[in-house]
């Protein structure tokens, strides 16, 4: 009898259902695990994505299983994932980002929209060479949005066109704006020249308040009209940022700040990675989506850079180009490799805050370039 329940206790446990494809994304996720603490990659999301993957290729957890019927319980997993499913967590990532970010650069250098807009380049780049090997439409915008560099865009539009790459599309998305230092710098020096980085900017205007007020009121209401489709992202960024600049609501704004968008950036990186089954995600489409995803995020630093010196030269050496970089929507890394690649150049360069500028124009940017996309093919 004990030995019978020995028997019985080895066939029901995970040991037995275990897969080659469970154990090597149990190693990937253990590596990402690293990567998060040893190496502090964009750890906030990195680890729970990571924790997430580990938890989703344990055999028979059942933590991801849908229920069969309105009867039966599904997995914990399944339903907080209903929360990246429907729309809802990044949308309140956005509000979170909105309550934390400065407009006021932007408002004080209108034109920094252009390096936004120029840096989603990568996008169409990467959209039409996916279109060429083979996937679809909705596959290849997903695959170019990661070309944003904002991670909670990418999800909310893949699990919109493409539900079934979100895992190979999310990681790839934080994995390259955690390698934000590695993959720029580069780039950034080959496009613009010793002179060009040596420029110093001139201080930024001072921004009234009232300007900062209005900002998020007009843009919801320019570009929710424009794009419909764009009212969760946008809507919540800027109701974010009015609860900030208002300065009537601090309690909500420190909620939205610290509290919320701490809580949606567990469940959103945990279900995420979560998705990552071995037998769905150990697939060559996932390693063209990765490689495809790197491309994208090069283009589009290069685009920003080349509209960075489009604006160096019709301001007569105004503007550093290096601030072209910061126009993929990683807030505030980004701009912090601009600073850094400026004070290499020239040391006591000051550009954080002039970066900072295209930086949060590639926010609003990397939401309408969704917005068109799903509008497209949605």
């Amino acid at each position: 009898m004990f030995i019978d329940s020995l028997i019985k206790l080895w066939e029901d446990s995970g040991f037995v259902a275990l897969t080659w494809q469970s154990l090597v994304m149990i190693v990937v996720s253990c590596v990402l695990i690293y990567l998060a603490i040893g190496k502090k990659f964009e750890p906030l999301l990195l680890l729970p994505i990571a924790f997430g993957m580990l938890l989703a290729n344990l055999p028979l957890t059942g933590l991801m299983n849908e229920p069969a019927s309105s009867k039966e319980v599904g997995g914990l997993l399944y339903y907080l994932y209903l929360g990246v499913k429907k729309g809802i967590y990044p949308s309140l990532i956005f509000l979170g980002i909105g309550a934390m970010t400065d407009f006021g650069p932007l408002i004080a250098r209108p034109s920094s929209l252009m390096i936004g807009a120029g840096s989603q380049f990568g996008i169409a780049i990467a959209f039409i060479i996916a279109t060429l090997l083979g996937f679809t439409p909705e596959e290849a915008a997903s695959i170019g949005i990661i070309g944003g560099a904002d991670g909670p865009t990418a999800i909310y539009l893949t699990t919109r066109l493409a539900p079934h790459l979100l895992a190979s599309i999310a990681i790839a998305a934080y994995s390259y704006m955690a390698l934000i230092p590695l993959i720029q710098p580069p780039l950034m020096k080959l496009i613009t020249t010793e002179k060009e980085r040596q420029i110093e900017m001139k201080q930024l205007r001072q921004v009234s308040k009232l300007e900062k007020i209005c900002f998020p009121i007009v843009v919801s209401i320019l570009c929710i009209l424009l794009l419909p489709s764009v009212a969760p992202l946008i809507g919540m960024l800027m109701l974010g940022n009015l609860f900030r600049e208002s300065g009537v609501v601090e309690r909500l704004s420190d909620t939205v700040q610290n509290a919320l968008i701490n809580i949606v950036t567990i469940f959103l990186g945990v279900t995420v990675g979560a998705t990552a089954a071995g037998t769905e995600f150990l697939r060559p489409q996932t390693l063209g989506i990765i490689v495809l995803g790197l491309l994208a995020f090069m283009f589009s630093t290069v685009g920003g850079l080349l509209i960075g010196k489009f604006m160096c030269w019709a301001t007569g050496g105004k503007i550093n180009p290096l601030i072209g970089s910061a126009g993929v929507s990683a807030v505030p890394m980004a701009a912090r490799v601009s600073q850094v690649e400026g004070q290499k150049a020239r040391p006591g360069n000051y550009l954080l805050m002039h970066a900072m500028g295209p930086n949060v124009a590639g926010v609003i940017g990397s939401a309408v370039a969704a917005g068109i996309l799903l509008s497209l093919f949605g």
